[in-house]
């Protein structure tokens, strides 16, 4: 049975290099002894000695190399920097300091003065005017004020169908001269009626002031008058069809039928605004002269010409 093993298999020997010595080996024979407990093993045979070598073992890893919490060492800025940032940090604050305050000085001469300072909120999605009916405007008089409102919104739609009427009566043949003119009401129209009679109603009902309520009796009766005119159109003042009014429809209609058809359209839009418009000023001068705003603005007119004449 001793014969069956070469060596020990539970002997800590080093490890023999099958290949260094560079080429096969001779042909060994030999017999297995067991004596003492141990395996021993002779050999016959020409064949040198087996080289002997062991692996050189891997360098130590670092205690903490496998965790994942260990903490890492990052340079710090030094203090001559930390320093600087401190004193830029604290010049910042003392300017915002200063301009907070300079901005709440303004707002509280602003305050004493009794100017109001209107953010610009409407329309919505690109707001070019300042308008708050419901929170501005006295409970009493929120409903005529949104009936005015519609009447200067229902002029610049009116102005706009204008355009688009007059535009296809110049492609129909017309001289290119009435679709300027339509542009030019349009870009002075709706700019003008916001400016000298919309918003003296709204700052008259909002602020009770008698003068303006004077201002929006005098455009707006301008106003009557040219959606008036617009509304019959007739062949003067104005140059030929840049206003879609009854006239001018009944002129086209009989060459091309649809241009006619827009000219009527845009003479019912601007028949619709003049009742339209009717209606509010009837209503404002019905309140003026109840809440006693027409004796007020008689006796700041008399203090107007009293101090012209001192």
């Amino acid at each position: 049975m001793a014969g069956r093993y070469d060596s020990n298999p539970f002997d800590e020997e080093e490890e023999v290099n099958p290949f260094a010595d560079g080429g096969g080996r001779g042909k060994t024979g030999g017999q297995s002894n067991f004596s003492g407990g141990s395996f021993y093993t002779t050999t016959t045979g020409s064949a040198p000695p087996a080289t002997k070598s062991r692996l050189s073992p891997l360098p130590p890893e670092p205690a903490d190399f496998y965790n994942p919490t260990a903490p890492v060492d990052i340079p710090l800025d030094d203090s001559s920097d930390l320093k600087q940032k401190e004193r830029g940090l604290q010049a910042r604050e003392a300017e915002l300091k200063r301009r907070e305050q300079e901005v709440r000085r303004r707002e509280e001469a602003v305050a004493r003065a009794g100017i109001v300072l209107e953010e610009k909120n409407w329309p919505p999605f690109f707001p070019i005017i300042h308008h708050d009916i419901a929170n501005e405007i006295p409970i009493h008089l929120q409903r005529l004020q949104y009936v005015a409102f519609t009447t200067f919104l229902g002029l610049s739609f009116t102005l706009l169908w204008n355009i688009i009427a007059v535009t296809t009566a110049w492609i129909k043949g017309e001289n290119v001269k009435i679709w300027f003119l339509a542009i030019i009401y349009f870009i002075s129209g709706v700019p003008g009626a916001y400016v000298l009679w919309y918003r003296p109603l709204y700052r008259a009902f909002r602020k009770e002031s008698a003068l303006r309520f004077g201002w929006f009796f005098l455009f707006y009766l301008l106003h009557i008058g040219f959606c008036i005119f617009a509304a019959i159109a007739p062949p003067f003042i104005f140059k030929g069809k840049s206003l879609s009014g009854i006239l001018s429809a009944i002129d086209v209609i009989g060459d091309h039928v649809l241009v006619g058809v827009f000219y009527f359209i845009g003479f019912g839009l601007f028949c619709l605004e003049t009742v339209l418009s009717l209606w509010v000023i009837q209503q404002v001068y019905m309140y003026f002269r109840g809440s006693g705003k027409a004796a007020e603005m008689k006796q700041e007119a008399a203090r107007g010409v009293l101090r012209a004449a001192i």
